[in-house]
């Protein structure tokens, strides 16, 4: 299972090491806090279901951070894999997955969070 907001730069390459068997696994659906998100069409491209979950349908983030563990568990994931996922989770969300969810960030939290990581690090702007 895989959670995105845009691109799918990263999704992708998952989709791709999973086909050359670099990784020994089954990517089951991609889900997307994002309707647009273009990582949707790269895991409908590859026949992975793809979902999109709007996080303005709900009261607040645990409202929708709880139907988005339902909608991930009808797939029961070995792992679930933030790969660009933009949104805070709730600490329920963490802990339902406790043990099985790996974030894909491109800097040391939480002392770089956020977007343009690699500026922050380096100190560049």
């Amino acid at each position: 299972m895989v959670l995105i907001s845009g691109n799918g730069s990263n999704l992708q390459a998952i989709i791709d090491a999973c086909a050359r068997k670099q990784i020994n696994g089954t990517l089951r659906a991609v889900f997307s806090n994002k309707a647009d998100a273009f990582g949707l069409e790269r895991a409908r491209e590859a026949g992975i279901p793809a979902h999109a979950l709007s996080a303005s349908q709900f009261a607040n983030r645990e409202a929708f951070d709880r139907e988005l563990m339902h909608e991930i568990d009808a797939y029961a994931p070995d792992l679930v894999v933030l790969a660009g996922y933009m949104r805070i989770l709730s600490p329920a969300f963490v802990a339902h997955y406790q043990g099985r969810l790996l974030n894909i960030h491109p800097s040391l939290l939480p002392k770089y969070p956020g977007l343009h990581t690699h500026r922050q690090g380096t100190g560049k702007r």
